[in-house]
C-alpha cells in the first residue's frame, strides 16, 4: 500500500493553503461568519474557476482533475487546518460521490455543474428519531403525477441555506428501520413545498431544518434503485466520515500548533509556561494525538475501495480514534490557554467548537466502536 502522495496532491495542498492563507485568515471568517448569509460565494467560485479544487475527485471525462479520495483528504485537511466554511464536504464529497457512484444521466449533468461551483448540494438525510441510523427514516416518498411526492422532516441539514440542490434520503417502501425500501433522491432546493427553517451552528456553519410537505419531485430525481439505494447511502457516508476525520487532521494540528506558540510567549513565575516540564508532556501527548489521526485517516481513506464490510470497520475504527484526539487536544489547548481561549477575538476557541462538533459528526466515538465491534470481533 503506498503512503506517499502523489506530485499532483503535494500540488493541489499546496496552492490551496497559500489562497486560504492570503483570503480566508481568521480575521476574514470571523466577518464572513457574522454576515447575513454566513459565507462569501466568491471564495467558492474562485476554487472552481482559479484554483480548479472542486474538480480534484471527479473524472477527466466530467472535466475532473481524476482524481479521488486521497484528494479530497488532501483538501478537507487544508480546510481543516483554516476552518473554512465552504461546503466542500457536502458538495463534492456526499454530493459527488452519489453521483459517481449512482452514474447514469443525472451524473453526466451535475458533476460539471459542482466542478465549475454552480452547483451546491446539501446532504438531507438525518431525522431527530434517527440518531446514526441510516435506514432509520420517516420521511416517504410515494409515487404521484408522474414523479414522487415527498414528505417528512430532515434535521441539521449543513448548508441547506446556500444550497442549488438537496440530496435526500426517504422510505419508499418497508418499515421505518428496515434496510429495504430506502431510496435517494437529488432535487431541486427551490422546489414547491420545501420549507426550510435556517440558522448558525455553533462551530461558525449554517444549517436548516428542512420540512418537505408535499413536495413534488420529477421521476428523473430517483438516485440508484427504487427502494435500494442503502447501499448507496452507508458508502458516501463512510466516505465524508473519512473526509472529517481528515479536516480533523488539519483542525487538531492547528490547535497544537497555537498552543504551543502561546506556551512559548506566556510567562509564569519570570519564565515562560512551555519550560515546565507537566507542560511539555502534555504538549507531546497532544502532538501525538494528532499524529496517530493522521496515520489512521490516511489508512481509512485508502481502504474507502474496499468490500463495504472492510471499509466500514477501517472508518469506524479512524473516527474513533480522531474524536477521542478532538476531545483531548481541544480540551488541552483550551485549559492551557486559560480563560482566554474560549474568548471570540482568538482563534483557538473556534478552532475547538469545530473540533467539538467533528466529534460527534456522522457518529461519536461510542458509536463507532460498536460498529467496529460488531464488524470484526462479534463477526
Amino acid at each position: 500500500m503506498d503512503f506517499t502522495y502523489t506530485d499532483t496532491q503535494d500540488m493541489l495542498r499546496d496552492t490551496l493553503g497559500r489562497f486560504l492563507t492570503e483570503n480566508f485568515d481568521f480575521e476574514r471568517r470571523r466577518k464572513v461568519v457574522a454576515s447575513d448569509s454566513g459565507r462569501d460565494p466568491g471564495i467558492w467560485k474562485a476554487l472552481a474557476t482559479e484554483l480548479g479544487i472542486l474538480g480534484a475527485p471527479f473524472a477527466e471525462a466530467h472535466g475532473g482533475l481524476g482524481g479521488g479520495a486521497v484528494d479530497n483528504l488532501v483538501v478537507m485537511e487544508k480546510l481543516g487546518e483554516a476552518i473554512a466554511i465552504e461546503p466542500y464536504l457536502q458538495t463534492v464529497v456526499i454530493g459527488g460521490g452519489a453521483l459517481k457512484a449512482a452514474g447514469g444521466a443525472l451524473a453526466d449533468a451535475l458533476i460539471p455543474e459542482i466542478i465549475a461551483g454552480d452547483a451546491i448540494i446539501a446532504f438531507a438525510y438525518a431525522e431527530p428519531q434517527g440518531r446514526y441510523d441510516l435506514a432509520n427514516l420517516r420521511t416517504t416518498a410515494k409515487q404521484g403525477g408522474g414523479g414522487w411526492v415527498l414528505n417528512g422532516h430532515k434535521a441539521v441539514v449543513y448548508a441547506a441555506p446556500w444550497a442549488t440542490h438537496l440530496l435526500v434520503t426517504a422510505r419508499t417502501g418497508g418499515g421505518q428501520r428496515e434496510a429495504d425500501g430506502v431510496s435517494l433522491f437529488l432535487i431541486e432546493a427551490g422546489l414547491p413545498g420545501i420549507v426550510r427553517r435556517d440558522y448558525p451552528t455553533v462551530d461558525g456553519f449554517r444549517a436548516s431544518d428542512v420540512h418537505f410537505e408535499n413536495a413534488a419531485v420529477p421521476a428523473d430525481a430517483l438516485i440508484g434503485g427504487e427502494g435500494a439505494a442503502l447501499p448507496i447511502v452507508e458508502q458516501v457516508v463512510d466516505e465524508a466520515t473519512a473526509a472529517v476525520c481528515a479536516e480533523a487532521c488539519g483542525v487538531t494540528r492547528m490547535l497544537h500548533r497555537s498552543t504551543l506558540d502561546y506556551a512559548r510567549q506566556r510567562k509564569q513565575f519570570g519564565r515562560a509556561i512551555a519550560d515546565f516540564q507537566v507542560l511539555q508532556h502534555r504538549l507531546v501527548d497532544m502532538f501525538m494525538e494528532v499524529e496517530q489521526a493522521v496515520s489512521m485517516t490516511l489508512m481509512a481513506t485508502l481502504k474507502l475501495d474496499l468490500p463495504a464490510a472492510e471499509r466500514a470497520a477501517a472508518v469506524s475504527q479512524a473516527k474513533a480514534k480522531v474524536g477521542k484526539a478532538c476531545r483531548f487536544v481541544g480540551q488541552n489547548a483550551i485549559q492551557i490557554h486559560g480563560g482566554i481561549g474560549m474568548t471570540d477575538e482568538l482563534a483557538v476557541g473556534h478552532y475547538f467548537k469545530r473540533a467539538t462538533m467533528i466529534e460527534g459528526q456522522f457518529g461519536s466515538v461510542d458509536h463507532h466502536l460498536g460498529r467496529f465491534e460488531a464488524l470484526t470481533i462479534a463477526a
